[in-house]
């Protein structure tokens, strides 16, 4: 079985079975950023990876797929228990739960709870790299760390984490900084990928270094969101009111009055959807 076929009939096998799962355990309302399109995301970024390592004659397995598509379905549903560093375990035990329930060989995918588990450890393994699942889902998981939906990510899982509104900026380029490293040290020899991945990241840090230099005197009121600083206003509101990512987005994609928020949801809303 060729690759192109083994990611087809995974996505035929399960992805019906991974989403159904998802949506009955996981409050999308009160985390967007860790909701269903992500996990959609994640997968797809693994499935490109897979791809580009065929062709370099780097995949091995021929399960691969399929196990990779279970670990990124339901990496992070534990988010819904946990939102702290914990919820790798918890996901890990959704994940038990999935492939029993369905009555799954449990030893056809003996990685994958340990994977799910492992995969926001962001100190990478510093031994050589073997392109196995974990680390697949590692970097598939991180590319979904940069851009413009990077930028909401981050700030919405701080802000639930308790991280003073004023003070995100430094925390999320560093973490972000730790993830491009990552991937630059495990795929950077994929040209074509890393100038496209190099630009979300300028993208990621170009705006919370406007950010940074910015908040210190911004008032954060909540009442009359602008610039920079009034993106991430709009994601702590949101987070506050429990609404939908949809939502924010049509509000604020076309706000005439400002060209920031407007650029900041016009790309928010191109990536999520593409």
């Amino acid at each position: 079985m060729n690759l192109k076929t083994s990611v087809e009939s995974a996505e035929i096998q399960l992805k019906q079975l991974l989403e159904s799962f998802f949506v009955s355990n996981y409050d999308e309302n009160s985390l967007p950023s860790h909701g269903i399109d992500h996990h959609r995301r994640v997968w797809k970024n693994a499935a490109g990876l897979l791809f580009h390592l065929a062709e370099k004659n780097l995949v091995v397995d021929d399960r691969l797929p399929f196990k990779l598509i279970v670990a990124c379905y339901l990496h992070d549903i534990g988010m819904s228990v946990d939102r702290g560093v914990r919820h790798g375990l918890h996901s890990r035990e959704l994940c038990s739960r999935f492939l029993s329930e369905n009555n799954f060989e449990i030893s056809d995918f003996a990685e994958v709870p340990e994977a799910i588990e492992n995969h926001d450890n962001k100190e990478y393994r510093s031994a050589e790299y073997r392109y196995d699942l974990l680390t697949i889902l590692s970097v598939a998981d991180d590319l979904d760390a940069f851009g413009f939906s990077g930028i909401f990510r981050y700030a919405e899982i701080y802000l639930a984490r308790g991280i003073d509104i004023r003070n995100l900026g430094s925390p999320i380029k560093e973490n972000a900084a730790i993830r491009f490293g990552n991937f630059i040290k495990t795929f950077g020899f994929l040209e074509e990928l890393t100038r496209e991945q190099k630009k979300r990241w300028d993208i990621l840090t170009g705006f919370y270094d406007q950010y940074n230099a910015l908040a210190p005197s911004y008032e954060f009121t909540f009442l009359n969101p602008r610039g920079y600083c009034g993106v991430i206003e709009i994601f702590a509101n949101m987070l506050n009111e429990k609404m939908t990512l949809t939502d924010i987005i049509d509000d604020n994609r076309n706000r005439p009055d400002d060209p920031v928020i407007g650029w900041f949801f016009n790309g928010l809303a191109g990536e999520i959807h593409s």
